[in-house]
């Protein structure tokens, strides 16, 4: 869009309803912000800051990342959107293998809710379970010598899960009204904003080990270098496209054979963009964080058993690193599965009149678009995994703070773009509605009437 159209937008006023949308979810990060700095009535701040300070470098300082800071003050917003979401990923697989579940979907807007309002009662129970654990552990621990909660017993266990149960809802709530009152996807936006508040931090702590002499100006230019090559290289795979060339049947129209000009039929590189990694994190980072509160070095029995555990699932371990791996393979393949039906494009296609060249219409066409979008995902899949665990080498030899893991990079820079696109895209509606009022084509102007009469 040009500056004059730009600013023809701005005067007729078609742009307070994007700056009213971005003006609501910047509210909304500032009501999450304050959300996170609200502790879990029973404990003690201190005490809990210096437990997690002596945790620091093992797997709870990424889902400390993920919750946006708010599990090291123990908020009351300390499980974040991971529920949610680990329960959308347990319907969402339901749906794929049950009949019923499926015909429910098949029903429209009145389906898609249903099966809402059945993700946030599971979201609920894995609310309460997640809690109840964190409730269970907490009790138990001590940051030197000293109690992290000030009540224990049932009592303590009970405001704990009802705090941090409503605190997972409140936010599943503010993502709901960021998606309808906002602009872009909600969940994804609130764990952005948990991710780029902590870079302040991270970026004060790598110019701490700097000039403490850990790190060399060397290594801090050559980490610099590398987050903007992993950024630009983010950017060049979620914008590559495997364009399917669609040619249309020949149309006559009196004495004429009309050929339509050629299309594409555009297939993203990476389908599932940054929701595989985001699902495999929700999966492996809860129930590993857990097992790491329990025992000690000289613990025995059970505790000892998840002590080995813990010990093993920690960031740089061969069996965390496969575990990831795996998640973020299958969730590639699963979610891409899921929102893209090669038989559905076919049969629009046929319907259409359009095919593609060399390949017969109908079940044909929907195997070898299937057989692309299989090479496309296994391809994007992978890059997911070199992008998430590449930086991790960097974090678990040199210290490098979390922030700049490839995780946190990807979804900061996945969720830019969509939102990006998703400005434009309002842009691009507020001056086609524009240009439609002009030209008459909406019926809504004086001579348009005149016309109709």
């Amino acid at each position: 869009m040009s500056r004059e159209q730009a600013a023809a937008l701005a005067g007729s006023g078609k742009l307070k309803e994007l700056w009213s949308r971005i003006g609501f979810v910047l509210a909304a990060f500032v009501v999450y912000r304050l959300g996170t700095h609200v502790p879990v009535p029973g404990v003690d701040p201190i005490a809990i800051s210096a437990l997690f300070e002596q945790n620091r470098g093992s797997i709870l300082d990424v889902l400390n990342m993920f919750s946006g800071g708010a599990l090291s003050r123990l908020s009351v917003m300390a499980l974040g959107v991971m529920p949610y979401i680990s329960a959308s990923i347990i319907i969402q697989m339901l749906t794929a293998v049950e009949p019923r579940l499926k015909q429910i979907k098949a029903e429209g807007e009145s389906g898609r809710r249903k099966i809402q309002k059945w993700t946030k009662y599971a979201a609920v129970v894995l609310a309460t379970f997640q809690a109840f654990g964190v409730a269970s552990t907490v009790q138990s621990q001590t940051a030197n010598g000293v109690p992290v909660t000030l009540i224990a017993g049932a009592q303590f266990t009970i405001i704990c899960v009802l705090a941090l149960v409503a605190g997972t809802m409140f936010l599943v709530w503010l993502g709901e009204q960021i998606t309808e009152r906002g602009i872009g996807n909600g969940m994804s936006l609130i764990i952005f904003a948990g991710i780029v508040a902590g870079l302040p931090s991270a970026i004060g702590g790598t110019i701490e080990l700097a000039s403490s002499g850990e790190f060399s100006p060397l290594f801090v230019v050559f980490l610099l270098v590398a987050v903007a090559l992993v950024t630009a290289f983010v950017v060049f795979v979620e914008r590559g496209q495997r364009r399917l060339t669609v040619n249309y049947a020949r149309q006559q129209r009196g004495n004429q054979v009309m050929q339509a000009p050629a299309s594409y039929f555009p297939l993203k590189m990476n389908m599932a963009g940054v929701i595989p990694p985001i699902f495999a994190s929700s999966i492996i980072l809860f129930p590993a964080s857990l097992v790491g509160f329990f025992g000690n070095e000289s613990a025995t029995g059970v505790a000892g058993v998840l002590r080995d555990i813990s010990t093993k699932m920690q960031p740089g371990e061969l069996v965390y690193t496969i575990m990831y791996i795996g998640m973020i393979l299958f969730f590639a393949f699963f979610y891409t599965a899921l929102t893209f039906d090669p038989k559905e494009i076919a049969e629009n296609l046929k319907k259409q009149g359009a095919f593609v060249p060399g390949i017969r219409p109908g079940q044909q066409t929907a195997r070898y678009i299937d057989g692309v979008v299989s090479k496309l995902t296994l391809v994007g899949a992978i890059y997911l995994a070199i992008v998430c665990l590449l930086p991790e080498l960097l974090i678990v030899n040199y210290n490098v703070p979390f922030y700049f893991g490839g995780t946190s990079l990807l979804i900061i820079v996945v969720v830019i773009m969509d939102l990006m696109g998703q400005v434009q895209s309002h842009l691009m509606s507020q001056q086609y509605e524009s240009l439609m009022k002009k030209t008459n084509l909406t019926g809504k102007s004086g001579n348009g009437r005149k016309r109709r009469r």
